[in-house]
């Protein structure tokens, strides 16, 4: 199995969103509000208590949603950075859960709302920025409008530190002819962060197989039906990351209801994934 600094696991605060309770939905529209919001309830830790969490559980990488944090004062962006340090984990991503860079009208506001991100992301400590590549259904000019605002956005994030990505997310990017277009736009200024549920099967296997062998990063969500984790389809998406010879780290998504306890879903697919892995390993030795 491939060796990463902090092991290859990261978990996503997304899949504790139950455990988390409140989100602040902040948004480039001034129009909206990011006051305080319990759309999953109050929950049952703080956000500086999940470092700690994370590494109880033997898992040393954190990706943080925007929405998760509830203040932006640097005060409180150094506290959770000197929580992480103590814990021993790594801030991975910062995920910035707003903005659409291939809107016609507030396109060029949303990037720059974004770029504004990148200070923040320095501040926790992150080594990534994951951004929205664009909302719009993917034409020429939706395409063309989301490549001209994130190759400024890139120009922005150089010298910060701070690894621009982009997700294979949204209507903007159905499938690896969009994403292969848009990266090759890029030209390597912005990487990729591929994400195993955001497209349907079964296209989803041939198209993984395309875009995983540029990803530097990985959501790893699982599919749950009424009997569990659905096995062949992780299953098939991880052989098509294998098959890519995509090598980076898997960020656990969980996002059902089958658990009571986020931890048990998030550690489920941890356990699936080494197996796989390990199996894999097994049969090249």
């Amino acid at each position: 199995m491939t060796s990463l600094p902090n092991g290859r696991f990261a978990v996503s605060t997304w899949s504790l969103h139950r455990l988390l309770g409140p989100t602040y939905p902040y948004s480039p529209d001034p129009a909206k509000s990011a006051a305080r919001q319990e759309p999953y309830g109050a929950g049952g830790a703080s956000l500086i208590e999940l470092p700690k969490q994370l590494a109880e559980r033997g898992i040393y990488r954190l990706e943080l949603c925007s929405f998760h944090l509830p203040s932006l004062d640097p005060a409180y962006l150094a506290e959770f950075r000197a929580a992480m340090k103590a814990s021993g984990v790594l801030f991975q991503t910062l995920l910035v859960e707003d903005g659409d860079p291939s809107h016609p009208e507030t396109g060029e506001r949303d990037i720059r709302w974004i770029a504004g991100w990148i200070e923040i992301a320095k501040a926790l400590g992150a080594e990534n920025m994951r951004v929205i590549a664009g909302k719009q259904k993917p034409s020429q000019d939706s395409l063309q409008r989301a490549l001209t605002n994130l190759t400024w956005l890139a120009a922005q994030a150089e010298g910060s530190g701070i690894r621009v990505v982009v997700e294979n997310w949204f209507d903007l990017l159905p499938a690896p002819e969009q994403m292969n277009w848009l990266l090759d736009g890029l030209e390597g200024k912005i990487g990729l962060n591929g994400d195993l549920g955001n497209w349907s099967a079964p296209a989803k296997y041939a198209g993984l197989a395309d875009i995983m062998g540029r990803a530097e990063l990985c959501h790893a969500k699982a599919d749950y039906s009424a009997s569990g984790l659905d096995a062949e389809d992780y299953g098939k998406c991880l052989e098509a990351c294998r098959a890519a010879g995509y090598a980076g780290p898997f960020t656990l998504i969980y996002d059902s209801p089958f658990f009571a306890d986020e931890w048990d879903g998030i550690l489920l697919q941890k356990a699936f994934i080494e197996d796989f892995l390990e199996t894999r390993q097994r049969a090249i030795a």
